[in-house]
């Protein structure tokens, strides 16, 4: 065997070793069984159990003794976490925010939650005569505008209850939903339509869109929204509702997001 040849079959089943690694990675379920592997790769179940076994060695892989099935170990849980740490969620948001913001001529924001509030961290502004800008770093309440109803509407039931039980509804202008009934029928629709509107809610004479983005564990951990002039913005919220929802997606997915995956 020539050096040549030994070195493409090394490469050749690193490759088979990575592809197996990332089929937990992106499957639906809890664990794996050899059978199921090897036919999703279509690979022999032999090739299969070399691969496990080089995996579980260095604990990338655990296996149940009873029923013989594979999960991710904890150096790949090691792996993941470190990645995440290392996730800057601003870089990551600002191609996303750029590109919507090119997409529909309206601002892009970038939100997260700070308790009972959340504020904006990041935004692009387009080159619009007349255009939003927002203020970063102000607390907001969770309750008028689309960012801060994504955020809320997002949350557990109870934790949706406690917050209007802790806080009064307060008119931020006269388009704010203010009736405890309204809000929680307005996040319910939130939560079935995947993303929040807003006409002059938190700020008059604006009309926005807000979806969430979510981290590994299924938490949203940021909001995006697009937000512009309602005479403008308003006719335009369900031609871009589709492309914010792919943006946030996008980035769900970064942060290790699967949809009906806890």
């Amino acid at each position: 065997m020539t050096e040549e040849t030994s070195s493409s079959r090394s490469i050749a089943a690193v490759e088979r070793a990575m592809d197996v690694l990332l089929m937990f990675g992106r499957s639906g379920r809890p664990d794996l069984g050899v059978t199921e592997i090897a036919q999703e790769l279509d690979i022999t179940k032999a090739a299969v159990h070399r691969v496990l076994t080089a995996l579980r060695n260095r604990d990338l892989i655990i296996t149940d003794p009873v029923t013989r099935r594979y999960a991710l170990g904890p150096a790949a849980i090691s792996l993941g976490r470190a990645y995440l740490a290392r996730t800057d969620l601003r870089v990551l948001a600002a191609p996303e925010l750029r590109r919507l913001a090119a997409q529909c001529g309206e601002t892009a924001t970038l939100s997260i939650r700070r308790g009972d509030t959340r504020l904006y961290v990041d935004q692009v502004v387009p080159e619009q005569e007349l255009r939003m800008e927002v203020a970063l770093g102000i607390p907001l309440p969770l309750h008028a505008g689309s960012s801060s109803k994504a955020f809320l509407a997002f949350l557990p039931d109870a934790e949706i209850e406690t917050y209007l039980e802790r806080h009064p509804l307060d008119a931020v202008t006269d388009r704010t939903i203010t009736d405890p009934e309204r809000m929680r029928k307005e996040l319910s629709a939130i939560k079935r339509r995947g993303y929040a509107m807003s006409v002059g809610e938190r700020q008059s004479g604006s009309a926005s869109l807000a979806a969430p983005v979510f981290g590994h564990d299924g938490h949203v951990i940021a909001v995006v929204s697009l937000a512009g002039p309602q005479s403008r913005f308003k006719p335009r919220l369900a031609e871009c509702a589709p492309l914010l929802m792919a943006s946030v997606e996008r980035l769900s997915a970064e942060f290790g997001y699967r949809p009906g995956v806890r």
